[in-house]
């Protein structure tokens, strides 16, 4: 089993169970104590487990949300192909919103230069970095910033949404479950995500299989209200099943 793999299914089994064991885990894997130290510490850095005294628990359960650049770093080659795959879903002109987020921000990178699009983000990184793009009319959504996510969130955000109509809606979300929807942590952020899937005729959500296995605080939509879902082949076929059959078109990427 190569680490990625091992660090995978550590992240799976902590948020199944709520902890994980250094000595469990090393007797389990058949590696030493130090190596499943390491992977806990590359775990760790990427926002998505907290070390305790003898293991570590899942961020979830400390009410606790990784930074967006800490995200970033994960999950990378997945994240490049669920933002590859969403392309197909971009109308031939018009207007969507791309909700902030280091899956969809990899898909705002890579828009094509061919389409006219209108843009509407909630993210000051994505609206600089699309701005100078001569085919795209980029629109920001004001409010207050989210130092964690660099979102932006309440009034100032909700209100124009609330006269605006797009095509499409690129959604991300921290956790998705069959039982209890899409998932984020920050009730603010919620409320933006609310607001940008009820402004669309469409909403297509991307998320890598990790999402899969989490639910954090407030929900922002039922999987009924997807007309989507965009993972990566990582994604256990059952799970994609059950997904499907709440009512989203599920793809693999």
């Amino acid at each position: 089993m190569y680490a990625e793999e091992r660090q995978q299914e550590i992240l799976r089994r902590a948020r199944a169970i709520g902890r994980v064991d250094v000595l469990t885990l090393a007797e389990e894997f058949a590696v030493t104590t130090e190596t499943i130290r390491r992977d806990l510490t590359v775990l760790e850095r990427a926002g998505v487990l907290r070390r305790v005294h003898g293991g570590a628990i899942p961020v979830e359960r400390l009410g606790f949300e990784p930074a967006l650049a800490a995200r970033d770093e994960v999950m990378t080659e997945e994240k490049e192909r669920i933002a590859k795959a969403a392309l197909a879903e971009l109308p031939e002109d018009g207007a969507i919103i791309i909700d902030a987020g280091s899956t969809t921000g990899r898909l705002a990178r890579a828009l094509p230069a061919d389409r006219e699009l209108t843009v509407i983000v909630n993210s000051p990184p994505l609206a600089t970095s699309l701005a100078t793009r001569a085919n795209l009319s980029v629109i920001m959504l004001g409010g207050r910033v989210r130092g964690r996510t660099l979102a932006t969130v309440d009034d100032w955000a909700l209100r124009p949404l609330a006269d605006l109509h797009v095509d499409v809606a690129f959604m991300g979300a921290n956790g998705c479950s069959v039982a209890k929807g899409l998932t984020t942590p920050d009730p603010a952020e919620a409320a933006i995500k609310r607001a940008m899937i009820g402004a669309a005729e469409r909403s297509v959500v991307l998320a890598d299989h990790t999402k899969f296995s989490g639910v954090y605080l407030t929900r922002f939509a039922t999987l009924s209200e997807i007309d989507m879902v965009i993972s990566d082949d990582g994604l256990d076929p059952a799970v994609a099943a059950d997904v499907a059959a709440s009512g989203p078109e599920v793809v693999r990427a």
